[in-house]
């Protein structure tokens, strides 16, 4: 009997047929590129500091005093979340007392925003953290330099609840990356089920809909708590329809195309569609315009229907030869290629879903000793790059600079890594491979703490180089996983290192708001992090080279431990190339 890549073997590898489906496939993956980080300027935060009333009886030079400074960065800086005390400067003012002069400043009282805050308008018009529960963005006059009288006259209007994501109430901004992190968790356990009930094309467009769709009401956000809900679902949207365009292009790309699709095509799009995102948010400084012009990429994805076919493995899966063979005449005629009269014949066509396979659950993944410290070390591997990459992503708006070019800087930075990532595949040992780009990420992370201040930007060069290296590891990790676990198991394995990397990603936005406390401690602790998972990472079993595992017993063994070898790894070392299957290169 025959395999679908047998039977479908006169269609060539890399024809037009096969290099539309690659375009167009990778291109479909551009606004994931920007769905999520797009919170970075969303959700961004100006400088604010509290309001003082016009209302407030003050002189001239009370007002210039009435909010203490604080040293941020080593200069003294308005405090952002404090004043002093209103009633009693506006004694001393009404007493003719200067500040400084008559008064210790040091020893005045203080109190909280209670009248609101002035926002800076330097870098964003508008974003969630200064938003109105109406949602109507915020009126002129209540931004920082502007200071509208608060007292409302009898039977005047209250006044709209800002959202005001301030102060005690900073927490919630990192909460909106986080929350669309978990849709994105939720979405990775349903959209492989959903897309091997439904089709791999249906589910891609469905939640390229849902994503699009729930990004398009967020515009009409009334307050935060709708806003966040609908970035979950933005999330679920996401990744659904990433996973789908990634199975569906290695189910219809030949042997020779898939892996490069899978480390290249899909990686380069996404940084690709990650370097849109600051351009759009230089020119549109207002988050509810932002983020409309962010959906329109994802409406121009609807065209791709027309283009992009339908699995033709999943058709056979499912008993519908006649479509399948259908897409494939018409893939042939694209090609040039003639197709015989009979291309799937039931018969003869070898249904490997059919065959009865022994039944494996997750709890394999702790069966002995060796794919249990597999797991455990694969978990943390996954969720150190995940904080790593999503931690330095989230974090250049805080970098030293114009932040629209330090976000444009992060994205370009991501193109060679892939590169690298591919070709470091192809000639070098994983593990080495591995362990090099996080030590390199790692140690330059905490370098920064080293430079000097009036060198900022050597700190964003490093930082960028961090970033580099962290992203090398990220493209890697996905085959290096795969290459360990046996066929068995293989995508429960990959699937839980993988849950472990979107826990990662939840907890990424809360180690860039540690920056608020210490500034330079998210490095610290991302670079301490990484540069321990490195060298974990060279514990790990050498898979580069060696055929793939087909069982738990044939599994490579992790470094440093003594296992006695059973008689079916003794076959194996025999056998050698026969008893499994090697990645190969994938060069045109």
């Amino acid at each position: 009997m025959r395999d679908y890549d047998e039977v479908t073997a006169f269609l060539g590898e890399w024809g037009p047929f096969q290099r539309l489906v690659f375009f167009l496939l990778s291109a479909s993956i551009i606004p994931n590129g920007f769905s999520g980080l797009s919170a970075m300027f969303l959700a961004g935060t100006p400088e604010h500091r509290c309001r003082v009333p016009d209302a407030a009886n003050l002189s001239g030079a009370w007002r210039n005093h009435s909010v203490p400074l604080r040293l941020q960065d080593g200069r003294q800086v308005p405090h952002s979340c404090r004043r002093y005390r209103l009633a009693a400067i506006a004694n001393f003012s009404a007493l003719g007392l200067e500040p400084g002069r008559d008064v210790d400043l040091a020893q005045l009282e203080q109190e909280s925003c209670l009248d609101g805050w002035e926002f800076s308008r330097d870098v964003y018009l508008s974003t969630i953290v200064t938003e109105e529960d109406s949602g109507r963005p915020q009126s002129h006059e209540n931004r920082m330099g502007r200071e509208p009288a608060l007292c409302l006259l009898p039977g005047e209007p209250s006044r709209p609840k800002r959202w005001n994501l301030v102060c005690e109430d900073d927490w919630k901004a990192p909460l909106t990356v986080s929350m669309f992190f978990v849709g994105v968790l939720v979405g990775s356990f349903i959209s492989g089920q959903l897309s091997d009930r439904f089709g791999r094309k249906k589910v891609l467009f469905a939640t390229m809909g849902m994503q699009t769709g729930f990004s398009f009401l967020q515009v009409f956000s009334k307050n935060f708590e709708m806003f966040v809900v609908l970035f979950v679902l933005v999330g679920m949207g996401q990744i659904s329809n990433y996973v789908a365009a990634f199975v569906l292009g290695t189910e219809i790309l030949g042997k020779s195309v898939r892996i490069i699709f899978s480390t290249l095509g899909v990686c380069i799009f996404y940084a690709f569609g990650y370097m849109v995102l600051p351009l759009f948010a230089y020119f549109i400084r207002d988050w509810r315009i932002l983020l409309l012009a962010l959906t329109v990429p994802g409406v121009m994805c609807v065209a791709l229907w027309w283009f992009i076919p339908e699995s033709p493995r999943w058709l056979i899966s499912q008993g519908r030869f006649e479509e399948a063979e259908v897409i494939i005449r018409r893939a042939a005629k694209i090609n040039g290629t003639t197709a015989p009269p009979t291309i799937f014949d039931p018969s003869e066509l070898q249904d490997l879903s059919s065959k009865q396979q022994p039944s494996h659950s997750i709890l394999d993944l702790l069966r002995t000793r060796n794919i249990r410290i597999v797991t455990v070390m694969s978990i943390l591997l996954w969720m150190t790059i995940s904080v790593g990459y999503f931690g330095l992503s989230l974090d250049t708006p805080n970098l030293h600079g114009n932040i629209y070019l330090n976000c444009l800087l992060s994205a370009v930075v991501e193109v060679p890594a892939y590169v690298l990532a591919w070709l470091l595949l192809q000639h070098v040992p994983r593990r080495y491979s591995m362990a090099t780009a996080l030590f390199l990420g790692g140690s330059v992370l905490l370098f920064v703490q080293l430079v000097p201040p009036d060198l900022s930007y050597l700190a964003t060069a490093l930082v960028m180089v961090g970033k580099f290296g962290i992203t090398a590891a990220f493209s890697m990790v996905y085959v290096y996983t795969a290459e360990l676990y046996p066929t068995v198991v293989r995508n429960m394995g990959v699937g839980v290192s993988s849950t472990a990397s979107r826990l990662g990603s939840i907890l990424s936005p809360y180690f860039v708001y540690l920056g608020a406390y210490d500034r330079f401690l998210p490095y610290i602790l991302m670079g301490s992090l990484t540069i321990l998972t490195a060298i974990l990472t060279l514990f790990l079993p050498e898979s580069f080279g060696t055929p793939l595992p087909d069982t738990i017993d044939q599994m490579l063994r992790v470094k440093g431990i003594k296992y006695k070898q059973t008689p079916s790894q003794a076959r194996m070392l025999r056998d050698g190339e026969e008893s499994g299957v090697i990645l190969k290169s994938t060069a045109f």
